[in-house]
């Protein structure tokens, strides 16, 4: 219930934010290339440590953003909802999946600069919904919040917009599991590569 409450109260305040953006306010969706964190496998010997850099898979993010044009600068807060996928080479030699879900409120400060064309950066608060490994969900995570980062780029067309940023998990969060007496971590923090298209629903036709 505690995280239905919180989830909720999120998804509001930020979707009143985008909704009272005087400037712009849109829908977006967006395809990854993401990995995380290391996996470490603790064996029953105490010194013997396995640990899995892991392969990066394909994601996807869907949601809104709001624009708030300041000049030259603007500010743009998003809400979206991501999905990510890593790969890990178990020490039984079996290859599994880990799958996030999560709720992701970049709040964004952009520089317009020639033309269409735009930077930008700015902290990006995440919520995480699921945390799964092998069909096992995982409570053990050490925060449902954490901070990222994101960095980027973009170019507007009229009603369309088109950007590439890179994303990197700034707070520490590992899951964490034990199984036949071994101990098992893996760190959640996510590293993104995303290209997102957004759609304004207020800019009128050129």
């Amino acid at each position: 219930m505690k995280k239905i409450i919180v989830v909720f109260s999120v998804v509001f305040l930020t979707t009143f934010t985008i909704a009272n953006a005087q400037s712009d306010f849109g829908i977006k969706a967006g395809l990854s290339y993401n990995s995380n964190g290391d996996f470490k496998e603790f064996t029953s010997e105490v010194t013997n440590i396995y640990k899995n850099e892991g392969k990066g898979k394909s994601g996807f993010n869907i949601g809104f953003y709001g624009k708030l044009d300041l000049g030259p600068i603007y500010i743009r807060p998003e809400l979206l909802y991501t999905k990510t996928t890593s790969e890990y080479v178990l020490n039984t030699g079996n290859t599994e999946d880990y799958k996030i879900s999560k709720l992701d409120v970049p709040v964004l400060v952009g520089i317009k600069l020639i033309g269409p064309l735009n930077i930008f950066a700015g902290p990006a608060f995440q919520y995480y919904l699921e945390n799964d490994l092998k069909g096992l969900n995982f409570d053990a995570i050490e925060n449902d919040f954490s901070v990222g980062i994101n960095i980027g780029a973009s170019v507007e067309f009229g009603k369309l917009g088109i950007d590439v940023r890179y994303e990197r998990g700034l707070s520490e969060n590992e899951a964490s599991w034990s199984n036949a007496g071994e101990k098992f971590t893996l760190d959640s923090r996510p590293e993104q590569i995303i290209f997102s298209i957004s759609y304004s629903l207020a800019k009128k036709k050129g």
